[in-house]
């Protein structure tokens, strides 16, 4: 993993999220995780509210292995991509500590305009550099 370049991997990992046809989706998703690699996403904060009013705990969403990652990325994909409405882009700040990396993406108005949202994306990479963990705050 010495030879990482860590804008080809942000850019490969953002491009997955803006891919409009499933095949080539799908073989993204294998090529840049784990088979067994988890995604957990920190739930933005109205949906911490909400479930927080209901009685619940800390609630954190999970998506685990390639079948739950296509799910999860497509599940993203119909709801603020394919609608024409958003893309999703890396900000261009990757940093990288032995196994892990850091990067904020964003989404944004495909038309252009202000930022729609923002999130930080913490990973920790296997041996092979493909993604174990992959963690995700919503910032805003």
């Amino acid at each position: 993993m010495a030879d990482l370049d860590l804008h080809h991997l942000t850019d490969r990992y953002v491009a997955v999220w803006n891919e409009p046809d499933p095949e080539r989706r799908r073989a993204a998703i294998r090529a840049l995780w784990s088979p067994d690699a988890v995604h957990v996403l920190q739930p933005p904060q109205d949906m911490r509210q909400t479930a927080e009013g209901l009685g619940f705990g800390r609630v954190v969403l999970e998506a685990r292995g390639h079948h739950g990652l296509e799910n999860r990325v497509t599940r993203a994909h119909e709801e603020f991509v394919a609608p024409g409405t958003f893309v999703f882009r890396s900000r261009g700040d990757a940093d990288r500590l032995h196994d892990l990396v850091k990067f904020h993406w964003e989404m944004a108005p495909r038309d252009g305009g202000g930022t729609a949202g923002v999130g930080l994306e913490i990973l920790v990479l296997g041996p092979d550099g493909r993604i174990v963990s992959d963690y995700q705050f919503i910032e805003g």
